[in-house]
């Protein structure tokens, strides 16, 4: 097995389609959310204006970024540096994790373990994160320990506090999220408090043929939410109004983008944002996704109020289902939530017959 970093000539399988090579020309005019008065006054105008600005960008590309948002920056660059070093370490190491077909945790060469073809010039590491009640044992630092060594206990402690971090950033949100649909400030934050999320480190090598090569193919995060921190390299794309518009790293932000589980969880009203990573010949990129879902069992169902005006766009499914969906039967694209949810009627009619 080789990393992408290793390639002398691009391979075909990392060749893409023209049509999804497109150039963006124009920067994606995301509004920048300052959450500062969240944490200290909830009664000021400029806290009142920010579920306005959420909505306005949930309604048209699901993407905005958020500054003062209560995560030290001191954790954000450290879990940058262990990202650094983790991708630095001989193959060897890195494979000790090797993430297998079917499994969601460990580390990846681009997708190779299950996918053929359109593969990303990128490696990822995986792992689970959930708060044990009653139990002081972590589980990042336990993925870690077992399974690099305990000299990678440093590295899971950093990740546990960062995905602690992300984790109540991830219910803030959420609180907005409601407030910006009109519906009770508490459903969405009551419904996610026993998350089970998904944090995911991403290292984009230098590409000799950058023209020819994707970082990420165009699709939804099949998730709820995602809280992105990217380096100032750039590369992440959004596709609105027909095409494609770049999103500007800042260092003091946080890219938070909408999934197809919550575009299901507002009954269809909210866009799940269709985005993309570029590579380059020049820099390596890095960014941090930590993605925020439900419970795995819990029943993804919309609040009543936002039912009264129009008919439930989705049928009733779990996490678990569209998990899985996404990791045995699909491969996630523009247009998951939409086929997962013809999959599970039909399945559920074949039950029937």
């Amino acid at each position: 097995m080789h990393t992408a970093q290793q390639q002398t000539s691009l391979p075909k399988e990392f060749i893409y389609p023209k049509e999804e090579l497109i150039q963006a020309q124009e920067e994606l005019n995301e509004p920048l959310i300052d959450l500062g008065g969240i944490f200290t006054d909830n009664n000021s105008v400029a806290t009142q204006h920010v579920p306005m600005l959420v909505k306005a960008a949930c309604l048209n590309h699901g993407l905005f970024q958020v500054i003062n948002h209560g995560v030290d920056s001191q954790l954000i660059n450290m879990a940058h540096a262990h990202v650094n070093d983790f991708f630095k370490l001989p193959l060897g190491v890195k494979l000790k994790a090797q993430k297998q077909y079917g499994s969601l945790w460990g580390y990846s060469s681009a997708h190779a373990e299950r996918f053929s073809s359109r593969l990303p010039w990128k490696e990822t590491l995986s792992f689970n994160f959930h708060e044990n009640s009653g139990s002081n044992q972590s589980v990042v630092v336990d993925f870690f320990e077992s399974a690099f060594g305990k000299e990678f206990e440093q590295m899971g402690l950093v990740f546990e506090k960062y995905c602690k971090a992300m984790k109540k950033l991830g219910l803030v949100i959420m609180e907005i999220l409601g407030m910006s649909l009109g519906v009770e400030k508490s459903y969405y934050k009551e419904f996610f408090k026993d998350t089970s999320s998904i944090m995911r480190c991403n290292f984009y090598p230098t590409c000799q043929d950058p023209d020819l090569a994707l970082g990420t193919a165009p699709h939804c995060d099949p998730n709820s939410l995602t809280i992105l921190h990217q380096d100032q390299v750039g590369g992440l794309e959004v596709f609105v109004d027909s095409k494609w518009k770049s999103v500007r790293p800042r260092p003091d932000a946080l890219v938070i983008n909408i999934g197809d589980t919550f575009t299901a969880l507002s009954n269809g009203i909210y866009k799940s944002c269709v985005h993309r990573a570029l590579v380059n010949r020049q820099v390596e990129r890095i960014s941090l996704a930590f993605f925020f879902c439900p419970k795995e069992d819990k029943i993804i169902v919309p609040p009543q109020a936002l039912l009264v005006s129009g008919p439930r766009m989705y049928p009733d499914f779990t996490w678990f289902d569209l998990l899985n969906f996404t990791q045995n039967h699909y491969r996630a694209d523009r247009a998951t939530l939409q086929n997962f949810t013809l999959w599970s009627l039909s399945s559920k009619f074949n039950k029937q017959t």
